[in-house]
């Protein structure tokens, strides 16, 4: 009968292991016991950036790149996006179930009241230079709430998690229009309890010298859908990180900072910045053909938003962002003349052979940074806009990670390709 194991044998000494598959994988620590002799230290797997490797067990978000599927907690991210609310989401991120409507109403209520920062927070965000990139303050503000509640140390007390939890979901849109703010030249404005979490972000970000400042009800709906399509991603580069620097037992607002800064990079929250350089270079409809003969010859062109590392299907989030970029450009009557560059370029990854053979699908980066560019934020905020939501995903894995008994302070083994021993040379030898 078939059993649920591998047979392996080892051709060096042709001795035979049988090794357990579990949930259709092996553990890495079974192959230890392959051995050339006593004093080996036992076989390791190679697996740079982790391609290949599951580092945790998670019931937190499912992924299916072959098909197109991504959901929270088991919900399709389509029914969320078009039902639910970002705070109902973060809720069902954080606890595993959907909130009731009295525990909604708790939920909202805490996290309205935690959206103002201690005034000490102000005046060092003031102390950043004129120029200084939202989100570099946006990492430096984060990790700095880590001296503001000492208390956050403790990461093994349930009640403790939950309540600096809810503090980091609930003061992230206040620190990052905070950093867009001083980086403009702009006085702060301070939280509104009485808005929405998205409504209260733009009203932050956007209010001028009228107090009676109103975001668009459509373009507090496209924010807030926005914030759900980013808010968890399985165990991509910053979520690892978060975990990784959780491990430590680090406090989760340093822990966050970390996730963050991981965020900052250009392969990972720089990705829709990409996409809007692109189209800007190639200007009109009438370049797209030379720009695509250039991508195909690889001889210029890079097609950004296109493929993506986990989704070999067009991705789940991109069905909804086109859907939203349609309603949001004709509210704010800001329609890009870009879109038609966008919108052509699409057509021709999914009908051209060269593209479709390669999976090259639109991915969320591809429209996400018009919709935030008709909202008129500008590029530098995109990493921070990124941020706001993926903090509720943040903090569902790094606590899910902290209750996971099989989880251990991370540290991956390395294959040495230094030189062997050798002696010191001194200086008059050298």
């Amino acid at each position: 009968m078939p059993k649920d194991s591998l047979t392996i044998t080892d051709n060096r000494t042709n001795k035979v292991y049988e090794v357990p598959i579990t949930d259709g994988t092996i553990r890495g620590i079974d192959l230890r016991q392959i051995r050339v002799s006593d004093d080996d230290f036992g076989l390791m797997s190679y697996d740079p950036a982790f391609i290949n490797t599951a580092s945790c067990r998670s019931s937190v978000t499912f992924i299916d790149g072959d098909n197109g599927i991504l959901r929270y907690r088991g919900y399709p991210i389509e029914q969320l996006a078009e039902q639910a609310t970002y705070l109902e989401v973060a809720y069902l991120l954080i606890h595993g179930e959907l909130p009731t409507a009295s525990q909604l109403e708790q939920w909202n209520s805490e996290v309205a009241q935690h959206t103002f920062v201690h005034e000490n927070v102000k005046s060092f965000m003031s102390g950043f230079r004129y120029d200084a990139h939202p989100m570099g303050m946006f990492v430096g503000s984060v990790g700095a709430l880590s001296t503001f509640y000492p208390e956050a140390k403790d990461v093994l007390n349930p009640e403790v998690r939950r309540s600096h939890m809810i503090r980091l979901i609930a003061k992230m849109p206040t620190i990052a229009a905070w950093s867009y703010r001083h980086s403009v030249g702009m006085p702060f404005v301070y939280p509104d309890f009485a808005l929405s979490y998205a409504a209260n972000f733009l009203t932050m970000l956007k209010r001028g010298s009228s107090p009676n400042y109103t975001p668009p009800p459509e373009a507090v709906r496209a924010l807030d859908v926005l914030f759900i399509l980013h808010a968890d991603h399985e165990q991509n580069c910053s979520t690892n990180v978060m975990r990784s620097i959780g491990s430590s037992q680090a406090d989760p607002y340093c822990a966050l900072a970390g996730a963050a800064a991981a965020l900052y990079g250009p392969l990972h929250g720089g990705a829709n910045e990409a996409v809007l350089r692109m189209l800007r270079e190639i200007g009109s409809l009438a370049n797209v053909p030379g720009f695509i003969k250039e991508v195909k010859e690889g001889t210029g062109g890079r097609l950004m938003g296109f493929g993506h590392r986990v989704y070999k299907n067009y991705d789940p989030r991109a069905k909804v962002i086109k859907r939203l970029a349609d309603q949001v450009f004709e509210v704010t009557g800001k329609k890009n003349p870009l879109l038609q560059v966008a919108l052509e370029l699409e057509k021709i990854a999914l009908s051209d052979d060269y593209f479709v053979k390669r999976k090259l699908y639109p991915n969320v980066d591809f429209y996400s940074g018009l919709i935030y560019e008709a909202l008129g934020i500008p590029v530098d905020m995109f990493p921070v806009m990124f941020a706001i939501p993926r903090t509720s995903g943040w903090l569902a894995q790094w606590e899910e990670m902290l209750a996971d008994k099989e989880q251990k302070i991370a540290r991956p083994r390395q294959i040495y390709t230094g030189y062997d021993e050798r002696p010191f040379v001194p200086m008059n030898k050298r």
